[in-house]
């Protein structure tokens, strides 16, 4: 199985990049995990040409070949981060690589929340009419990141990479599930290509 697992900050150092190559290594018996970075992406500003930046298109090349995708998500004020709204809006611009794509949230914050509120928003984004990915219902919470890994970046915490693997099986499931969920993905996809927010 070929995921992608897309680091949503444009953090130098960040525990949510950490948490996918956590999960890049633990799984790579299961699935071949690729990590993809968003944080040389220009922030989205309509071109006036309508053509997207060379490191979009190969974004979204990646995604569509993939069987599914990863988020990882920091909460910056109580939301995603600007950098990963920038690239969502990049990735939906005239392109559709995560129509019906199937998406596990993952997020890793030093609180004890675990990003649970930029989670949400980020569920709601990619229901967007021109994003439409098939999300899992469960994500995956890791509080206070900074004490979960140990010194070769495993997690330390037994119960924590035991729900963790448990999400990651269901995931797998569900991609194959959604796999055999495409007759209505043509009509949604010309659904999205004829939605124009600036028509409403």
């Amino acid at each position: 199985m070929k995921l992608i697992g897309l680091v949503g900050t444009n953090s130098k150092k960040s525990t949510n990049r950490q948490l996918l190559q956590y999960m890049q290594k633990h799984f790579a018996d299961k699935a071949d995990i690729e990590l993809v970075e968003i944080k040389d992406l220009p922030m989205f500003n309509k071109p006036a040409d309508k053509k997207l930046p060379e490191q979009v298109t190969e974004i979204a090349a990646k995604i569509e070949a993939a069987d599914g995708v990863i988020i990882g998500t920091p909460e910056y004020d109580h939301s995603v981060p600007a950098a990963l709204m920038s690239a969502l809006a990049w990735l939906s611009y005239g392109i559709y690589p995560l129509l019906n794509k199937p998406v596990m949230i993952t997020g890793a914050s030093y609180g004890t929340l675990g990003s649970s509120r930029a989670q949400l928003q980020l569920r709601q984004m990619l229901n967007a009419p021109e994003i439409k990915a098939s999300v899992l219902p469960d994500e995956f919470l890791l509080s206070h990141s900074l004490e979960a890994f140990d010194k070769d970046g495993n997690l330390t915490d037994l119960d924590t990479f035991q729900k963790l693997d448990a999400i990651f099986d269901d995931f797998r499931i569900f991609v194959k599930i959604t796999e055999k969920l495409s007759s209505a993905q043509e009509l949604l996809h010309k659904e999205a290509e004829n939605f124009d927010w600036e028509s409403l």
